[in-house]
């Protein structure tokens, strides 16, 4: 778990990205940076939709989360919410139907599964989020709860 997100000058507590201290560095070529060994493990095909980009904005009533998912219908995309304060956001793209009298010349869009994380602060009202899709774009609004009003009882002094 990292305290540093990857690809940001943000800070965010709640980021559950790896977080590669050496990347980018010029290092011998028979090391490879943390990143790459991970990437590695999966196929080329599938690389950049395990890579989705989410934006996580916190405005003065809700939190809202923007995922880029194009070409992916809200059917093959999920939003959960576990353990009663982790966000998770997950969808998959399968290989479309090879023809036997097809002839591929180049394939480029990814396929694949993806699952991104996000631990929720204290505040967010978990039993009200909402997701909306349009244009290949996820948003997930998580509603705030009001500033906690502090009960101030008044002690008589005695003496």
């Amino acid at each position: 778990m990292s305290l540093i997100p990857r690809r940001s000058n943000v800070f965010d507590p709640f980021s559950l990205d790896v977080w590669d201290p050496f990347e980018g560095w010029p290092f011998n070529n028979n090391l490879r940076s943390l990143s790459d060994q991970i990437r590695s493990g999966f196929p080329a095909e599938t690389s950049s939709i395990l890579q989705t980009r989410v934006d996580w904005k916190e405005t003065p009533n809700s939190h809202v989360f923007k995922a880029d998912v194009p070409g992916l219908k809200k059917e093959e995309v999920k939003v959960e919410v576990e353990d009663g304060r982790i966000l998770q956001i997950s969808g998959q793209r399968s290989r479309e139907m090879e023809e036997k009298t097809d002839t591929w010349h180049r394939v480029e869009r990814s396929q694949g599964s993806f699952t991104r994380r996000f631990r929720l602060p204290e505040d967010a009202k978990v039993d009200e989020v909402k997701a909306a899709m349009e244009n290949g774009v996820l948003t997930v609004t998580v509603p705030k709860e009001g500033p906690k009003k502090s009960d101030v009882k008044s002690i008589q002094i005695s003496g």
